[in-house]
């Protein structure tokens, strides 16, 4: 019966190690759940076993846990959880090159404040400095800042 829970405690030890490093990276609960109940078992084997019985199971501990945490690291598994891609979007992205202060535009929607307007045959999402202008109303660019076209 002594075995039997010695094993036990170590190989759920390390099978939570393991599960800390190939599945659950990063919130290391697991991991020291799973050294605490590798250290609860090599406890449990210097107070069932002569010393140099315990000394050898302790070693082999160690050399596992640490073969499992080394494996973790280089079996590549920290590729899968980091980031591959870049955003290149921004604030501004120079959609509003073009337009300038002063050029006049027709709406082709409700602003109610926010709506469409088309300059030189481009719709753009703008935004009215008074409030409700409606649908097919002569409208000019007050203001440009980042991405937000004011009109009156």
């Amino acid at each position: 019966m002594t075995i039997v829970v010695l094993s036990s405690l170590l190989l759920i030890g390390l099978i939570l190690l393991l599960a800390e490093v190939l599945f659950v990276p990063g919130t290391t609960v697991v991991g020291i759940f799973g050294l605490a109940v590798s250290l609860a078992g090599v406890a449990y084997a210097f107070l069932s076993f002569e010393p140099v019985i315990a000394w050898w199971i302790t070693a082999v501990a160690v050399i596992l846990n640490l073969a499992a945490i080394i494996y973790g690291f280089s079996s590549g598994v920290w590729n899968r959880f980091s980031l591959k891609t870049a955003i290149t979007g921004g604030a501004f992205d120079g959609r509003t090159d073009r337009l300038q202060i002063g050029m006049p535009g027709k709406t082709t929607s409700d602003l109610k404040p926010i709506g469409k307007a088309s300059f030189e045959d481009v719709v753009y999402e703008v935004k009215s400095e008074n409030g409700f202008i409606p649908v097919e109303t002569e409208v000019t660019i007050i203001k440009i800042e980042n991405n937000i076209i004011l009109v009156k």
